[in-house]
């Protein structure tokens, strides 16, 4: 008898174009076997040191995958003849460990299998064992996606989501991208880890009207909470709040729980409670956790196969930052 976890991956499978049907699980078997093994040892090795770097190789992940498809694009540096995706302003807070920690792993592979494993399969491996480690879903990566040829800043507006995108703006970008409003939902659940700088949310704090300098929808607790935390954020750049107050480094379903008390620290969290079209989806994960866990996996899988490179549309990069025709 086939699992409905299986039947979900097979269904998937035949759904995705000819292109994404070229990737497997064991797509490196043979060329280079100690693939996982490296992964996991680079990954575990950073989380130890760093487990911030969980959520932030998350965001990596999730800001390349939304610009054009799972393929690296993000991690290029720009260079003399273009500005990368890199560059543009919502992704200058992309964490520098993140970034290191796809750099440790590809040094690695580049010594056991040179020029064999992608940029992107690289990220999206990091990304499921830090969710994993982090206490979220194990699920299911598909591998042979190859290295974009190209970065341009120009492409990232208006494929991802700030912090004061209205959630209508927010449903009609991800139902472009072919995904539904629960999975919109389910993915949001990533804010369960990590934390969002206070310039983020400032003026929900200090400005959100003139007549309501705090908005509302905080819980008075939270929102005192945060302007002391927050008090000298024009000065320092770097002040920030956990997006999970509760259990910051547990991937959990706490994030949604925190919605129905007041504690959603952004405008586009906030929002989520309030949405007709999405509030039904806080309210489930908010109390069963194992759905949210199951649907967080189904819609990352997904989300791992979009927009992905194959054959000829890309390559495998020698250096993550850099296309092959620039390095020497």
């Amino acid at each position: 008898m086939v699992s409905p976890s299986s039947l979900f991956l097979i269904l998937l499978f035949l759904s995705i174009p000819s292109s994404e049907s070229n990737l497997t699980t064991d797509y490196y078997k043979n060329s280079c076997p100690h693939l996982e093994n490296i992964i996991r040892e680079t990954v575990t090795s950073k989380y130890i040191s760093v487990p911030a770097a969980a959520a932030g190789t998350l965001r990596l992940f999730f800001h390349d995958c939304m610009v054009g498809g799972c393929d690296a694009s993000v991690l290029i540096s720009s260079n003399p003849f273009t500005k990368a995706e890199r560059d543009a302003d919502i992704n200058l807070a992309l964490p520098g460990d993140a970034f290191d920690v796809i750099v440790r792993a590809k040094t690695a592979l580049e010594l056991s299998c040179p020029g064999i494993v992608s940029c992107a399969d690289i990220l999206a491996l990091a990304t499921r064992n830090f969710v994993s480690m982090a206490g979220g879903p194990v699920y299911t990566v598909m591998l042979g996606r190859k290295d974009s040829l190209e970065s341009n800043i120009s492409s990232v507006e208006g494929n991802i989501p700030r912090a004061n995108t209205t959630m209508d703006e927010i449903i009609r970008m991800f139902e472009s991208k072919n995904f539904t409003v629960g999975e919109m939902v389910a993915l949001s659940g990533a804010h369960t880890i990590g934390f969002s700088h206070c310039k983020e949310f400032a003026y929900r704090l200090f400005g959100y009207s003139r007549s309501t300098p705090t908005d509302p929808s905080y819980h008075p607790k939270f929102s005192a909470a945060l302007k002391t935390l927050c008090a000298n954020y024009k000065n320092d750049s770097d002040m920030a709040a956990f997006n999970d107050p509760m259990t910051p480094s547990k991937f959990d379903n706490m994030y949604y729980q925190n919605l129905k008390r007041g504690m959603g620290l952004l405008e586009s969290d906030n929002g989520l409670l309030r949405h007709p079209r999405t509030n039904h989806f806080v309210d489930l994960y908010a109390f069963n956790q194992t759905a949210f866990s199951n649907d967080f996996a189904r819609a990352i899988e997904k989300l791992s196969l979009s927009g992905i490179k194959t054959g000829n549309q890309g390559e495998v990069r020698r250096k993550c930052d850099a296309f092959n025709t620039f390095q020497t």
